[in-house]
């Protein structure tokens, strides 16, 4: 088995679409649209790679696979972009470093979950980025995570 490319995290939007539950489960579990389903499919027994996935939430800014989360119902504005962009940028700052550097993004998500990234990406050691703008982009999404790859 080759080794997943060190360095690359998978960041998703969150979907509308959620697990009806009343007890938190973690955000892996809790988004089935979009993208989420696959994900799971692909990284959700594997718990390094789980490691490396984060979800843009329009509630809870980014959170990591694994956040306890409840069902919500919030569609991200920009005036909520703006507001918790400071958020994003501390806890994705924080897996960045802990990776070290280069790092490389795979961003799934419709262009208003970009200005949540606007401070890392202004950063002097920002990471490389690949943009996939349809939130159902699977296909152009596991391309990648096979370039890196991801089982």
């Amino acid at each position: 088995m080759t080794t997943p490319l060190p360095g690359t995290l998978m960041l998703a939007g969150c979907s509308r679409r959620k697990m009806p539950t009343s007890i938190p489960i973690s955000a892996l579990e809790l988004y089935i649209g979009g993208i989420a389903p696959n994900l799971r499919a692909r990284v959700g027994h594997l718990p390094d790679l789980r490691k490396r996935v984060l979800f843009l939430s329009a509630r809870h800014g980014l959170v990591d696979a694994d956040t306890p989360l409840l069902p919500y119902d919030q569609t991200l504005t920009a005036e909520q972009a703006d507001t918790l962009r400071p958020q994003v940028y501390r806890h994705l700052r924080q897996h960045i470093d802990e990776l070290g550097v280069p790092v490389r993004l795979l961003v799934v998500a419709e262009p208003l979950y970009l200005v949540l990234l606007a401070d890392v990406l202004a950063d002097d050691d920002r990471p490389l980025v690949h943009w996939i703008p349809d939130p159902h982009g699977w296909p152009q999404a596991a391309a990648v995570l096979d370039e890196w790859n991801w089982p």
